[in-house]
């Protein structure tokens, strides 16, 4: 892919795109690399990796990051608020919540990857919405409100969601076609050459059989069991039966 996509603005657009991204502690840059690079490389499309403040933050694995703009700094208008898979912390963080909802009560997008959609339903953004989350903790959907449903990518109105690691790209190339039109989510997609083939043909539950999958959520469950005593407080404070 090239550094600058050179793609027709015709439909774009006029004023400036606010596209704000979450990049809390403990981040997951797997599940925002895909829509910070097709939407950060755009033209008229204002870029905000945000957080507290712009210290340094971690992300997982090792992958140290520097916020651009902080909560108070970000638009309070966006297109795009996007968040991917988070630190726990992050689901009870009053601060983090509350940037969420108030971001998201008016963006026109609201849009999360693999735990990312459950953080923002722990804001209080997926009540009442289809959605979808990494395979090993859909479980939790409830918890906030939402309603399981199957597919990399879950498009409910206004909400955009999705569970594998490629999912934040088919987002990014959705989000393309809706600010600039499909010929740009065209080309996008021809750039980044974005055609997986898998070595292996198990990338999801249905293709990788009952074995592997109870295998793979083996390995999950040390990450996720935390988060079972947190999403029923989270379903409490929501008013929802998980």
């Amino acid at each position: 892919m090239t550094e600058s996509l050179t793609i027709d603005m015709t439909g774009g657009a006029a004023k400036p795109i606010e596209f704000a991204i979450l990049v809390a502690p403990g981040y997951n840059p797997v599940d925002i690399i895909g829509p910070h690079t097709l939407l950060g490389v755009m033209p008229g499309v204002n870029l905000h990796l945000v957080w507290k403040n712009t210290d340094e933050v971690m992300g997982t694995p090792t992958f140290p990051t520097r916020p651009t703009t902080t909560f108070d700094e970000c638009p309070a208008d966006l297109d795009i608020l996007y968040v991917g898979a988070p630190g726990h912390a992050q689901f009870t963080d009053t601060e983090t919540l509350e940037f969420l909802a108030d971001r998201g009560s008016r963006a026109r997008w609201i849009a999360g990857s693999c735990l990312g959609s459950l953080l923002l339903g722990a804001a209080g953004l997926l009540q009442g919405y289809r959605a979808t989350t990494n395979f090993g903790a859909v479980h939790f959907l409830p918890y906030v409100g939402a309603t399981y449903a199957p597919g990399n990518v879950v498009e409910d109105r206004n909400r955009i969601t999705a569970g594998p690691a490629t999912g934040g790209f088919e987002i990014g190339f959705r989000l393309l076609q809706d600010l600039y039109g499909d010929e740009a989510a065209k080309e996008a997609i021809l750039q980044c050459e974005y055609a997986p083939e898998p070595l292996f043909p198990v990338g999801s539950p249905e293709l990788a059989g009952p074995e592997l999958t109870a295998i793979a959520k083996a390995h999950l469950e040390p990450s996720l069991a935390p988060l079972t005593e947190i999403f029923e407080k989270v379903g409490a404070r929501l008013g929802v039966a998980g």
